[in-house]
């Protein structure tokens, strides 16, 4: 059975930082590309960052400069560092990985809140 647990999320001025994690189990975490995605409230999921198994990533150009995906294999641990915070970075912060069969399972989020 297929688990993610994210935490870390919390308030945050702007201008701030936090790193939020999530660890995984029931699947091979070193061979699985993982993901980070958000949603505001009122908007839909939107895609943050990835992490290929080999350590390829990929960031969203509205958070690139600011927020790193990074992964600890040994850890089964996926992790985004958020700096620089924005009001509009505000949102649920989902953890997410995909099956070989192409089924997406999804953590219950962490809350990451902004003030100004």
């Amino acid at each position: 059975q297929v688990q993610l647990v994210e935490s870390g999320g919390g308030l945050v001025q702007a201008g701030g930082s936090l790193n939020i994690s999530c660890v995984a189990s029931g699947i091979h975490f070193s061979g699985k590309t993982m993901a980070w995605y958000r949603q505001p409230p009122g908007n839909q999921r939107e895609l943050v960052a990835s992490i290929s198994s080999m350590g390829v990533t990929w960031i969203a150009p509205s958070v690139k400069g600011r927020f790193t995906i990074s992964r600890d294999n040994a850890k089964d641990t996926v992790y985004l560092q958020m700096n620089s915070l924005k009001y509009e970075d505000a949102a649920v912060y989902y953890c997410n990985v995909r099956s070989g069969y192409g089924v997406d399972y999804w953590g219950k989020g962490t809350l990451v809140t902004v003030s100004s």
